[in-house]
């Protein structure tokens, strides 16, 4: 990918995804996304959809049979399914976070068995980092996996895992050397059908209802040695590598929600009508839908740069991915929350899809490092590159 792509648009090639993606959502997505938030259900008719022409897990390399999507085009993906459906983005979203560990560092033994397996869909990825107590503070993590001959022994509790009871594979973050913290952790594929394996009740959320989210439970799981993913006590390191690339597709998230509100909210400006006018012509209106378009371009166009830093593996991708993430999510919070005041008091119900958005829009916020979070590691991105030139 050229490194001056984002200044020129996309190519015809990612043109042509982010149509394909658009019609399917429009035709088989979103027509369900109402009733999927309503009776907080998975999107059944996303998966299938989405199954069916590949965009599940896009970004499987073709030689494990997937599509080979780039990072863009995966952006372009959960973009357009996010602009009507933020609980079906999580499809191909949770299955890249779930599987790239694997990606990025596993043999190639877990890669042709699990990579395969996703892109025939044949089970969706989940990934298992945070705790009860090891939220943003993931080393100081407790689940343990424990060496016995040729397997590991696994126990704990993993909080927060999306899809969860969904999905068939999972990348458990675990303690294999209590006196090393982070250089103590190790990565593992565990199986929903392993031994030992159980899941919570789904977590009562205020958004992203048709998406699971529940606690994993590992109760002496054993499973084979062969399933760690890279070397023991390079954990971490794999999860945070990861969080760099997938950070990208919550800022995709972002966008697309941003844009299904603003799209809504410019259309009921347009045709409604109050004192003998549309309300589209009063100047505070305009102003209002000035500023949501313009955050949300300005979103669009700061993800895209982190995709192709992602798909690059640039040097400053870890500054570009917390960035992408914390602005757009940002921008998401806000323009949703702008789109519920333009359609006024039809906007706070449940009539209107706005408030549904503007109730998803805000785990971008939280989930995959708060923002918070973000703005410590972009500091820090930051400081450290002025340091490196004393």
């Amino acid at each position: 990918m050229d490194s001056d792509f984002p200044l020129y648009g996309l190519s015809e090639e990612h043109r042509e995804i982010r149509k394909a993606v658009r019609d399917i959502a429009e035709a088989k997505i979103a027509p369900y996304a109402t009733a999927v938030d309503e009776e907080a259900r998975f999107p059944v008719e996303a998966a299938q959809a989405l199954l069916e022409t590949d965009f599940h897990a896009p970004h499987v390399p073709e030689q494990y049979g997937g599509a080979g999507a780039d990072a863009l085009a995966t952006v372009l993906v959960i973009e357009e399914i996010a602009r009507v459906c933020v609980s079906s983005s999580l499809i191909p979203a949770v299955n890249k976070l779930g599987s790239l560990p694997v990606q990025i560092a596993g043999s190639e033994e877990l890669k042709a068995t699990y990579l395969t397996k996703l892109a025939k869909g044949e089970g969706g990825f989940s990934y298992c980092l945070s705790e009860p107590d090891a939220g943003s503070d993931a080393g100081g993590m407790t689940t343990r996996a424990v060496r016995d001959g040729d397997f590991y022994v696994l126990n704990g509790v993993k909080r927060w895992i999306t899809n969860a009871g969904e999905s068939e594979y999972y990348t458990v973050m675990a303690v294999t050397n209590p006196d090393s913290r982070t250089r103590g952790i190790s990565a593992f594929v565990v199986e929903k059908a392993d031994e030992g394996v159980s899941f919570g009740a789904p977590e009562k959320k205020l958004g992203i209802k048709g998406s699971p989210t529940k606690e994993v439970y590992l109760d002496n799981v054993r499973i084979p040695a062969s399933r760690m993913i890279g070397a023991e006590g390079t954990g971490f390191e794999t999860a945070m590598r990861t969080l760099d690339h997938t950070r990208v597709t919550i800022a995709a998230q972002a966008v697309g929600v941003a844009q299904g509100a603003l799209d809504y909210a410019l259309e009921y400006a347009a045709e409604r009508k109050q004192f003998g006018k549309s309300i589209s012509e009063f100047q505070g209106m305009q102003f209002l839908l000035a500023d949501m378009g313009m955050k949300v371009e300005a979103a669009r166009q700061m993800t895209y740069a982190a995709a192709g830093r992602s798909e690059r593996q640039d040097h400053d991708l870890t500054f570009f991915g917390a960035a992408a993430k914390c602005f757009a999510s940002d921008v998401a919070m806000e323009v949703t929350t702008n789109a519920v005041q333009v359609l006024g008091g039809y906007g706070y119900t449940r009539d209107y899809p706005v408030e549904r958005m503007m109730r998803d829009a805000k785990i971008t916020q939280i989930y995959e490092g708060t923002n918070q979070v973000q703005r410590i590691v972009m500091a820090r991105q930051l400081i450290a590159g002025v340091q490196a030139e004393l």
